[in-house]
């Protein structure tokens, strides 16, 4: 591909999470799926986007001077911050919080959009369901939950190695999802993985035409390697 607009354009047109799994799997990468908590607010909901990771911690208040870390007087953290720097094309996906607030909401959504980033994933809740819906921007979260985050947790740091369900998430590692869950894809391997998915993808085409013509699935395995 010659960007990444051709790149996602591709990948969400062609592919799907089950696909690009089973590619992972073969090449080695064994623990690429995100908790199967993570769900889309409407079913037909896709991700494909470069990660932005964001680092939430818990908190007891909404404003605190009395430890060493400026942070604790700043509400939010830097959620804010992290939110103004989405880039085209990224997802905003974040770590780290116990799951009793939500991480997101409509007005994040809005931002979002306006900066043309790919989606928000969420180690969590959502909130403003019915805003985030009208919008259509593509989130991911544990479900809907409108408990604020204000005083329950801070945006650490953003654009950090982060890691969900074991998982590690990297700055500009691939971000896909759909209705069968949410997997990451490293940078590094990219390329291979999506033309090996883009493939597999089309020979499962060819499977189900046979099958539906009379193949046995012993013989559509046998013949294709595929099932």
């Amino acid at each position: 591909m010659q960007n990444d607009d051709q790149l996602f354009q591709l990948m969400k047109t062609q592919l799907f999470s089950a696909v690009i799994g089973d590619v992972m799997d073969k090449l080695g990468f064994l623990n690429q799926f995100l908790s199967p908590k993570i769900q889309p607010l409407r079913e037909n909901m896709l991700i494909a986007g470069r990660a932005m990771p964001v680092l939430e911690a818990d908190v007891f208040a909404e404003q605190s001077t009395s430890g060493q870390s400026p942070l604790m007087a700043k509400p939010f953290g830097l959620m804010l911050e992290a939110l103004d720097d989405l880039k085209k094309n990224e997802v905003y996906i974040c770590a780290g919080a116990s799951p009793t607030y939500a991480l997101w909401g409509e007005l994040m959504s809005t931002r979002a959009m306006k900066l043309g980033a790919a989606g928000a994933v969420m180690d969590g809740y959502h909130r403003d369901t019915k805003g985030i819906l009208k919008l259509g921007f593509p989130t991911f979260s544990y479900g809907n939950y409108a408990q604020d985050q204000g005083p329950r947790g801070k945006v650490l740091d953003f654009r950090c190695t982060i890691e969900m369900n074991g998982v590690k998430i990297r700055p500009g590692d691939i971000v896909f999802g759909d209705i069968d869950g949410v997997c990451i894809i490293p940078q590094e391997a990219e390329e291979e993985i999506v033309r090996l998915a883009i493939e597999k993808a089309n020979g499962e085409k060819l499977v189900e035409k046979a099958i539906q013509n009379g193949m046995s699935a012993c013989e559509a395995f046998a013949k294709f390697g595929i099932m």
